[in-house]
């Protein structure tokens, strides 16, 4: 295993007089369908957490680790907060800004306002508090990895839900993104209202439909306003209403 994330950056902060500082990361900036997902973690006292030890950047962990850890992180962060752009936003504003607006949701989230953040790579211009924008972050920063970890099983779990609304298109597999399996499948079944329209992949199956597909990409992905930073939202349960040949079989079975 690589060598872990360290607490430097942020004791360095603390000799500054920073006091509460926070970690943010992002998943899914590059799939092809479902939101970006952003997280923030404050911790403690990384000395009183044996477990630390064991956090490394969410795509260098194994999915059970990941979910261990993600368990650990909910329960031993001061606070956690997360944020959640759907397609739709995505499709209208451009995926940089849709993740900056993830990041920035989630340190609105957190229970306890920070006094400096770090972010892995982004920095967050709309945002008044003083930050740093490092490159590897997620590999470099505690914090930041312990973000990475909580964005991607949020966005997991968020996927794996999505499955069963959407069977036949392997979310649960490929969480999104653009895997030969989501290709297949998207060709062969239609792009959905979670598909991201402005991505390239599936712009060129809409385009290619004969008569050409129509698609709202808007779904809801909202947050309980208690426990929103851990809580997999609840998604709309709408059918694929640009579904091909098998796709509508598939529709019929479920309905």
């Amino acid at each position: 295993m690589s060598e872990p994330p360290n607490f430097d950056e942020e004791n360095k902060l603390r000799l500054q007089g920073y006091t509460s500082i926070a970690g943010i990361d992002e998943v899914g900036r590059g799939a092809l369908a479902g939101p970006v997902v952003a997280a923030a973690v404050i911790l403690p006292d990384p000395s009183s957490l044996s477990w630390l030890t064991f956090v490394r950047d969410s795509k260098q962990l194994a999915a059970k680790k990941r979910q261990r850890l993600f368990d650990l992180i909910q329960k031993e962060a001061l606070p956690v907060g997360i944020g959640i752009v759907p397609p739709s936003v995505i499709d209208s504003v451009n995926i940089l800004k849709a993740t900056q607006v993830a990041m920035w949701q989630a340190v609105e989230r957190l229970p306890q306002k920070p006094d400096f953040i770090l972010i892995d790579r982004l920095t967050l211009p709309q945002c008044p508090i003083p930050q740093r924008g490092i490159t590897g972050g997620d590999r470099l920063c505690l914090s930041i990895a312990c973000a990475s970890i909580v964005a991607k099983v949020t966005r997991d779990h968020i996927m794996e839900e999505l499955d069963k609304v959407y069977p036949g298109y392997g979310f649960a597999r490929h969480k999104g993104y653009g895997t030969s399996e989501h290709g297949s499948s998207l060709w062969r079944l239609g792009p959905l209202p979670i598909h991201r329209l402005s991505f390239a992949p599936v712009r060129n199956v809409i385009a290619s439909s004969s008569p050409p597909v129509v698609l709202s990409s808007s779904i809801p992905l909202s947050l309980p306003a208690e426990r929103s930073n851990l809580v997999t939202p609840t998604v709309n349960s709408s059918r694929n209403p640009a579904g091909r040949g098998r796709g509508s079989a598939n529709r019929r079975q479920m309905k």
